[in-house]
């Protein structure tokens, strides 16, 4: 078997294609055409088919990742999309919530929706939170609110009435109507999409669903039809936010799932790497040429979370976009390598926005002449201008330095070296501020993990934030620059179905929880045929909390029969879990369930497998000397080892500085931390084991 597993990022779009009888990773990076995604895809796959002498017609899977999703809703590039709701309920999307991001900032904004108030119409109906029919929906207040939605040119509609995850039926006559009425119209009703609590997260969600559902569908079929052109036969699945791939089919009726589709595979990567690295308790840090990634495995599983955010401002809370669906729980911020640099006149700010694939940074030569991440590592000696890529490109010195010089240096009244520094040190804050709301503000102590480190820029930054943050160990996997591409080879085919079903956990609670899961079960059997013939696995969780409690926690179920001793399982699971989280147990008040969760996982002899066998590898002469780096821990510039993996491997332990050039990604070791090189090729760092300040 033969898989080939594609990542498209916001700078490089990565390729790695997985040979099962040797073991062998192959990969290939290229630049992103943001133009037209499908390029940069296809121009990887032929470099790779061509180092590795294979034909499209032997690769038997396809795997991918991507960012269009995520792209659309950021940059509100998304279809002309409407929105039909209850009547008296047009503002939900407007007013949002109550909190703040900034509580005391007078003017602080709220996050943008996704569709103008003009295209929000109200149709005459009311269902109360028990299911129960309180107005009957109105068919000439329905079809009045279409012909508006087909007068205004709309592409795209979203259905969310209130309460229609106690009762649907609703949201099932709309979609009905809009398919006879109006049927090229993309429809997404909340009942399919989010069928949960919460009316503004809900909306949210579903209206995001809607505003990329003709995107993903038109993406999807392009890159499917140059697929095709290209003499691959093998089937195509999509990288979700949860973590399980699915089919093109799944993805275009459900695209709201794939907005965290690359962030998600790569903390696969790390589960991965720490099962094989005997850690359960993983910290994942993923810095690409857009952004940085930041992810947790706990107990040797990636943690899930109900809700989460896009478009954030410096990843506040409240302050993007809500999307209620199953994703990996991730931290995502505007510092990777194409990050912006820039000055007020007193101070270095970093990002949040991008250089991006096209013009890039300075140093790439494409027309870009704003300073980046990337530049100031490159003046600080930390890349080599020559090997840059595996050596595909060529890195322009000269341009980087001068853009520096004009751009931060000149106003602040630096050192080129020191604004450099400036640049450095500004975006490892940024990125440890973040790694600290992952780990210590949700009761994590970092000394207790593991940070494994990947992307392109990653493994430059990894030791520095590891040692801010007291983690004692990093793990740079191999390939670690095409980290969520290799991710994608160690996921397996999922659906994640929930329901909103709000009951008290007492004796008489049984029968209820036995009906949600009964119904959960049938939206399983629904999806199942489109992913495969074999039979699912399926795993139980709910969303949990103390009686009077406005906010759930997650919580893994056990399997088997559901009766009364079965509840009582249910009951000391949310125990041992809050206490895990908050540090006490209060049996005396009753527990509550909200939402009730089912995951399906169909293993099959297409995904979910990752068997590499250790690599051989010789001393390369290529790389072996040293070069003079920017050490602020040494006092200055200071010499500086550079090494490959090779070499590591055949000269065992060392101790930093040192620098690994790896074709697709940078290794830098500070002094006194410690390498080593693992039985299957990953780089240990061993932070400041000598001792050094």
């Amino acid at each position: 078997m033969i898989r080939l597993a594609f990542d498209i990022g916001g700078t490089f779009t990565d390729i790695v294609l997985h040979d099962s009888d040797s073991g062998a990773l192959h990969v290939a990076k290229t630049l992103t055409t943001p133009s037209d995604l499908a390029q940069a895809v296809l121009h990887g796959l032929d470099d790779v088919l061509t180092q590795t002498g294979t034909e499209a017609d032997e690769v038997g899977a396809l795997l991918h990742a991507t960012t269009v999703a995520t792209n659309a809703i950021l940059e509100r590039r998304g279809a002309k999309t409407a929105l039909l709701t209850t009547e008296g309920f047009r503002d939900v999307l407007i007013i949002a919530r109550q909190k703040r991001y900034e509580t005391y900032n007078l003017y602080f904004h709220k996050p943008e929706p996704l569709t103008r108030r003009r295209h929000i119409y109200e149709v005459t109906e009311r269902i109360d939170a028990d299911g129960d029919v309180v107005t009957p929906i109105d068919l000439q207040s329905l079809d009045s609110a279409i012909d508006r939605v087909m007068a205004e040119g709309i592409e795209s509609a979203a259905i969310v009435f209130l309460h229609s995850y106690a009762n649907a039926d609703h949201e099932r006559v709309a979609v009905r109507h809009l398919a006879e009425r109006a049927p090229s119209l993309a429809v997404s009703a909340s009942c399919d999409v989010s069928p949960r609590i919460r009316e503004y997260e809900r909306t949210s969600t579903t209206l995001a669903n809607a505003f990329v559902k003709p995107i993903v569908a038109r993406y999807l079929d392009t890159l499917q039809d140059a697929l095709a052109q290209k003499g691959f036969s093998a089937p195509l699945h999509v990288m979700q936010s949860n973590g399980g791939l699915v089919t093109p089919e799944i993805a275009r009726d459900y695209p709201v799932r794939i907005v965290e589709s690359g962030p998600a595979a790569g903390v696969l990567l790390a589960r991965h790497v720490g099962q094989l690295e005997s850690t359960d308790h993983v910290l994942t840090f993923d810095m690409g040429g857009t952004t940085a990634k930041l992810g947790v495995v706990d107990d040797g599983e990636p943690a899930i979370t109900s809700t989460f955010e896009v478009d954030t401002v410096d990843s506040r809370r409240y302050s993007g976009l809500p999307l209620s669906t199953p994703a990996i729980e991730l931290l995502e911020i505007g510092s990777g390598g194409g990050s912006i640099a820039s000055t007020d006149g007193h101070t270095i700010q970093v990002g949040p926005k991008s250089a991006g694939a096209d013009p890039g940074p300075i140093c790439y030569g494409s027309g870009g002449d704003l300073p980046t991440v990337t530049d100031a590592n490159l003046l600080l000696g930390y890349l080599d201008p020559d090997y840059f890529n595996g050596g595909a490109m060529t890195l322009d010195i000269e341009a980087a330095t001068a853009g520096l010089q004009r751009h931060i240096a000149d106003p602040l009244g630096l050192s080129l070296e020191e604004a450099a520094w400036g640049i450095h040190a500004v975006a490892n804050t940024d990125m440890e501020r973040a790694m600290r709301v992952m780990s210590v503000e949700k009761g994590r102590d970092p000394r207790k993990y593991t940070l494994v480190a990947f992307g392109g820029a990653g493994p430059i930054h990894a030791a520095r934030i590891a040692r801010s943050l007291a983690i004692p160990r990093v793990i740079v996997p191999a390939a670690a620059g095409v980290g969520s591409a290799v991710g994608l080879l160690t996921a397996e085919a999922r659906i994640d179905v929930t329901i909103t079903r709000t009951m008290v956990l007492d004796d008489s609670a049984a029968d209820g929880v036995a009906a949600a899961y009964t119904e959960l079960e049938a939206l399983v059997a629904k999806d199942a045929p489109r992913l495969g013939t074999e039979e699912p696995i399926l795993s139980r969780y709910a969303y949990l909390r103390q009686a009077g409690q406005g906010f759930e926690i997650n919580v893994n179920l056990p399997d088997g029969r559901i009766d009364g001793g079965y509840v009582d399982q249910v009951v000391e699971a949310f125990h041992t879990a809050y206490e895990r989280d908050y540090g006490y147990r209060d049996e005396a008040s009753g527990v509550e369930a909200v939402d009730w969760c089912l995951a399906a996982t169909f293993p099959s002899a297409t995904t979910g497998k990752l068997e590499t066998k250790a690599v051989t590898q010789q001393a390369s002469s290529r790389i072996e000397g040293t070069r003079d780096i920017y050490l602020p821990e040494s006092g200055a510039r200071a010499p500086c080892q550079i090494l490959d993996r090779a070499i590591l491997a055949a000269n065992g332990p060392l101790t930093g500085p040192a620098i690994i050039e790896d074709p697709e990604s940078t290794i830098l070791a500070l002094p006194g931390d410690r390498l080593s090189m693992s039985e299957r090729g990953d780089v240990i760092i061993d932070i400041n084991v000598e001792g050094s300040a």
